[in-house]
């Protein structure tokens, strides 16, 4: 925590004479109540404080440092997840003990914790840009489940969840129209201690825009880890289209030799939208429905083998967002996982108080066969997801975000 203050203000104090400073951010208070099911208790409830900072100092038109915090203070069901992901990074060799509950400190009544989420910098240069440091490094054009963007996968049963950084560079290269764009990138291994190259990745995209169309390509290869004599290769493509309705398809294949990938290495989602403008078809206000598929091969960026979240082959999310004026949105969507029948339905309403300030209420009612049968047959939908015995059956949170 002290180490995260003094980078801080580190920043601040030395460019402050000389460069031009912007501080934004926002700030999260959330409540959740859930009924549990398992070993977890009948009713739980708990509290969250969230404040993520984000700076920027620019140093005339050349170059700018970006770095963002992120300040947490918890009780009850948050605190408690914050000790199970701690337990769960002990047994992940890529993600060692040191980074799980030691972060945070105790007080008398709550759990706090200070994260950096960002630190870097970039260089401007004409038609080119140079990223160094602690970033985000994103692919992908998908809006669910985005199988190239393995560096970040996205969860949509966490949908507020924050994108992490990773140690890394990028070159980028811009064509005069803006409508190509070549990027050069590499990442630290996902464990901070290997000190040779093992486990380094680095790689090349390219990106492509037209008037209705956009296409973008990936290629990447991760060094060998100790006791492994083969690398990593991945290589994905992501389009996506805007016509009467919007298309998108965005797939990532990963050959590793050591596990003998075959059609298993493959993520691969694909995905419809389509707006009812308002006043039309009968609708009154906007509607937006949409639907993506995933398949996720057990040894695929997005299988939770490889790092991802999800153990089955076939997914499908389907919504429907319904925006009754310009301050108001409600929206449901159900996840369903068709490998052991098991669904999640989200239930989201959205209401702006004033400028800079949103009221959002989410709803989650796991569900699968063994709810309605109990024949034992749980999936990872559903309250109970094996192997464990720690759920639940419903998922409330109430959550106010204040922008600055």
């Amino acid at each position: 925590m002290k180490v995260c203050l003094f980078l801080l203000l580190f920043v601040i104090s030395c460019f402050r004479l000389t460069a031009q400073i912007s501080v934004t951010g926002i700030f999260d208070s959330t409540v959740s109540m859930q009924a549990g099911a398992g070993d977890s208790p009948e009713f739980s409830c708990g509290i969250e404080e969230f404040v993520n900072l984000r700076m920027q100092a620019r140093i005339q038109d050349k170059a700018r440092i970006d770095a963002a915090v992120n300040f947490i203070a918890a009780a009850g069901n948050y605190a408690l997840t914050a000790r199970q992901m701690a337990e769960f990074s002990a047994l992940d060799d890529d993600t060692p003990e040191v980074f799980g509950l030691s972060s945070y400190v105790a007080g008398k009544n709550y759990i706090a914790g200070i994260e950096l989420e960002r630190l870097y910098f970039r260089l401007n240069m004409t038609h080119a840009d140079f990223d160094f440091g602690l970033m985000r490094l994103q692919f992908g054009y998908g809006q669910i489940w985005k199988p190239s963007d393995f560096l970040g996968l996205p969860n949509p049963l966490k949908p507020d969840a924050r994108y992490r950084g990773v140690l890394g560079a990028g070159l980028y290269w811009y064509n005069e129209m803006d409508t190509v764009k070549i990027s050069g990138f590499s990442a630290a291994p996902g464990n901070p201690f290997f000190t040779n190259a093992q486990g380094w990745l680095g790689g090349i995209s390219g990106d492509f825009t037209w008037d209705k169309a956009s296409l973008q390509t990936l290629y990447s290869y991760e060094a060998p880890k100790t006791g492994s004599a083969q690398g990593i290769h991945r290589a994905g493509m992501s389009v996506k289209a805007d016509a009467e309705v919007g298309l998108v398809m965005d797939a990532l294949y990963a050959y590793n030799h050591e596990a003998r990938t075959e059609i298993d290495g493959l993520s691969l989602s694909a995905g419809i939208d389509y707006s009812f403008p308002a006043g039309r078809h009968g609708v009154h206000g906007t509607m937006v429905v949409l639907a993506e598929y995933l398949y996720n091969g057990l040894n695929s960026s997005t299988s939770i083998k490889s790092g991802g979240s999800f153990s089955g082959e076939h997914y499908l999310y389907t919504g429907l967002t319904w925006s009754f004026t310009s301050f108001t949105n409600a929206s449901a969507a159900v996840i369903s996982g068709f490998s052991d029948y098991s669904f999640t339905p989200i239930l989201t309403l959205n209401h702006e108080l004033f400028q800079g300030a949103t009221l959002t209420v989410i709803a989650q009612v796991p569900l699968d066969r063994d709810l309605f049968s109990g024949n034992g047959k749980r999936g990872e939908l559903g309250p109970l997801p094996p192997p464990g015995n720690i759920g639940h059956y419903f998922d409330l949170s109430v959550k106010l975000r204040l922008r600055f």
